[in-house]
């Protein structure tokens, strides 16, 4: 089955993926732009010098990437779904969302496109949908820890904290590395009144490089 890598999109949602400076964005990115000089027509180099300008934050240069590159070859998967995601920062969610359709004309149980239209939908404020199809994600997806991750924080917004505790869960068992999902279950827990096992969670998030500083107010909210 055909799938996006989705590499870019993991350095894009995690903070701790962010491994480029701003100046060696900008070298990679004028590097990209200097050898489309010479290939206007590369898809490949325009697939590369969008994704430095999604990663500088720069949506409007990424989109018009994108749009060259689905003129010329309209099936193009990555461009579809990274164009969603610039869509999506964009507001432009109608847009977006056609362009995840798209991807699942192609691919109907892509994963990544199911993931980006549930956080679209709920973005959107069409809750309603949008957890039917972040449900649907988790039972298609068992194994997968974003699924888990991002349905509980589709419940966190909703204060069903017991059930986004339950799914941060979920997530941390099949990626326990993660310091994202550790943290945010974390305040979960603290919010519960669950003081120790938020502790624990703190303590797990030194263990793994987070300097303790860093985590101060949530210690405080414990009482430490």
């Amino acid at each position: 089955m055909k799938r996006i890598i989705i590499s870019l999109i993991v350095l894009l949602t995690t903070a701790s993926g962010y491994a480029q400076s701003a100046v060696s964005l900008r070298d990679s990115l004028n590097a990209a732009e200097k050898e489309l000089e010479l290939r206007p027509d590369s898809i490949n180099l325009r697939l590369k010098k969008a994704r430095w300008n999604v990663e500088l934050g720069e949506w409007d240069y990424a989109k018009n990437e994108y749009d060259l590159i689905l003129l010329h070859d309209p099936d193009n998967l990555s461009a579809l779904y990274f164009r969603a995601f610039v869509n999506t920062k964009l507001g432009r969610y109608g847009f977006a969302r056609q362009d995840y359709m798209n991807v699942l004309r192609q691919v109907p149980n892509n994963y990544e496109a199911k993931l980006g239209l549930a956080l679209l939908d709920d973005k959107d404020k069409k809750k309603t949908k949008a957890f039917d199809e972040i449900n649907l994600l988790v039972q298609a997806f068992p194994d997968s820890a974003s699924a888990y991750a991002a349905r509980a924080g589709m419940e966190e917004e909703r204060q069903m904290l017991y059930l986004a505790e339950y799914d941060y869960s979920e997530a941390i068992m099949r990626d326990p590395t993660n310091t994202d999902y550790i943290l945010n279950r974390a305040n979960i827990l603290i919010t519960l009144g669950k003081k120790a096992e938020a502790r624990r969670d703190l303590e797990l998030l030194i263990r793994l490089g987070i300097p303790r500083a860093n985590l101060s107010d949530y210690f405080k909210r414990i009482g430490k």
